[in-house]
């Protein structure tokens, strides 16, 4: 329901499009927008378009006098299909959803029913300044949008245009912002980060804009980037340099890898190898041993022999993967990757399946080796059945009872140093050092 008439923010996808709704709430209630849903959707697969589909004519149903506005990558992909649906009163694209005119003219009802530019023609990214996230403990800062890579799975560009940076000074200025308001962990978020820069003045890297962030703002106490591509990390000395020796810049990655086999890596027009992806794994393991990797991996690309999914499988083991984020294949209509000879829809999900558990071995491995030591615990909710959650600098999931705990005992977007024990759930046991 549409509370208070104020707008309300549906945020399908990534922590990009979680910061790009923050952006528009601001500039909503700013202009006064009154009884509206706003979708922000994702292309990523088709069944996340299929979702947001389904997300809007039942708010629709369930709100028959709110106005419903989409955006988001889906949005500006295909335009056409939303402005079909009856339930939708305006389209709009993803370079339009971040600028306050806007939503100064939705308000005023002055606009057209479609508002989608040609994505491609943006050449920069504003550092748009937002308080906090809604409801969250940590907090997200763009610093990069688009992509000039062209994986043939992939349509994302298509949604988001060609990469572009927020200079680093309106960076450090979002993250002392963040910070002055109570947020003791920011995440660095992009389309594809490690390509920040190029197109900057004096084009500044990656590393060379996080220890600008780190060295501008003491502070912070947590530092986190979003997915990067490893082998655009060896390209760059200050991110090598932080991610080795930076305790403020958690030992937690998630590496954009989509595959174990070079032939099928090399099909997705990806720019790394098997055997770049496990060097790079095996140099940060032996700097910092507690270090955590996440993964995005597709099952059941076209052309995927079972031989080629063992080496996904594989990769788990001699990269050290624990956070796996896997993906049946999905076609994309214009990609190159919907025209390869596919592979049928039954044995990518059963691919799928099985590498899931491959990860739910990981994970638990990796709570018995930190159960029993002690870890510093971001705290997120603070609920009220009984029990806190929150993540250790590692990203493990920690749940804390709080039943015998006075009111207050716990506050979200705190740090605290907990014990930790594993009993077999899918969160690990946490419990005050001091208590």
């Amino acid at each position: 329901m549409v509370k208070d008439h104020k707008p309300e923010l549906v945020t399908f996808g990534c922590r990009l499009n979680s910061f790009e709704s923050e952006v528009m709430r601001t500039h909503a209630e700013e202009a006064g927008l009154n009884n509206s849903i706003i979708f922000n959707t994702c292309a990523v697969t088709a069944e996340a378009t299929r979702q947001a589909r389904q997300a809007i004519r039942r708010a629709k149903r369930d709100n028959p006098e709110a106005h419903i506005i989409v955006t988001g990558c889906a949005a500006q992909i295909n335009p056409a299909e939303f402005e079909a649906m009856d339930e939708i009163d305006v389209v709009l694209g993803n370079d339009e959803k971040l600028q306050g005119e806007s939503w100064t003219d939705l308000a005023k009802n002055n606009h057209e029913r479609v508002m989608v530019n040609d994505i491609m023609s943006v050449k920069e990214t504003a550092g748009h300044m937002i308080d906090g996230l809604e409801g969250r403990a940590r907090a997200f800062v763009q610093v990069q949008n688009g992509c000039d890579h062209r994986c043939t799975f992939c349509i994302i560009p298509y949604g988001r245009g060609n990469s572009r940076s927020v200079p680093a000074g309106e960076v450090v200025t979002q993250v002392k912002k963040l910070v002055e308001n109570g947020y003791r962990e920011v995440v660095l978020t992009g389309v594809d980060i490690t390509s920040y820069g190029p197109d900057l003045p004096g084009k500044p890297s990656l590393g060379s804009m996080i220890k600008s962030v780190l060295k501008a703002v003491p502070e912070l106490a947590r530092l986190r980037i979003s997915s990067i591509d490893s082998i655009e990390i060896e390209q760059d000395k200050d991110l090598v340099d932080v991610i080795l020796h930076e305790p403020r810049l958690m030992p937690h990655l998630h590496l954009s890898l989509q595959a174990g086999d070079n032939m099928i890596l090399k099909r997705m027009k990806r720019r790394h190898s098997r055997e770049d992806a496990i060097r790079f794994c095996q140099m940060v393991r032996r700097i910092r041993p507690n270090v955590t990797f996440g993964a995005d991996i597709i099952t059941g690309f076209p052309t995927e022999t079972e031989e080629m999914f063992q080496q996904s499988l594989n990769l788990v083991d001699e990269c050290g993967l624990t956070w796996l984020h896997v993906f049946p294949y999905s076609e994309r209509e214009g990609t190159p990757a919907a025209r390869m000879p596919k592979v049928t829809k039954d044995v990518r999900k059963e691919r799928a399946a099985r590498l899931r558990a491959k990860g739910e071995e990981a994970v638990e491995a990796l709570f018995q080796t930190l159960s029993g030591s002690t870890a510093n615990v971001l705290i997120e909710r603070v609920g009220k059945k009984g029990f806190a959650t929150g993540h250790t600098e590692e990203f493990a999931p920690v749940k804390i009872s709080i039943a015998d705990m006075p009111d207050g005992a716990l506050q979200a977007g705190q740090i605290y140093a907990m014990t930790l024990n594993h009993n077999g759930d899918k969160a690990l046991e946490g419990t005050l050092v001091d208590g």
